[in-house]
């Protein structure tokens, strides 16, 4: 999972992402929005992407006592 960070420089807020630069804001504002908005997304596209997950899921074989597949 991404990690966001604001960092001030200068006169502008640079919007980082794991520690790389990835967009500046003259306003903390908008780029505190930038960032609520994308972890968001991420956040629903990760639950979307465990469901997908989920039902392609098929049967499973379990070791047996002896620790061989069937």
């Amino acid at each position: 999972m991404a990690r966001y960070s604001i960092r001030k420089q200068g006169g502008e807020y640079v919007v980082l992402v794991d520690d790389q630069s990835i967009l500046k804001f003259t306003s903390r504002r908008k780029a505190e929005k930038l960032v609520a908005e994308a972890a968001e997304l991420l956040s629903v596209h990760s639950a979307v992407s465990a469901e997908a997950d989920q039902s392609a899921v098929k049967s499973t074989k379990f070791l047996d006592a002896e620790e061989r597949f069937p």
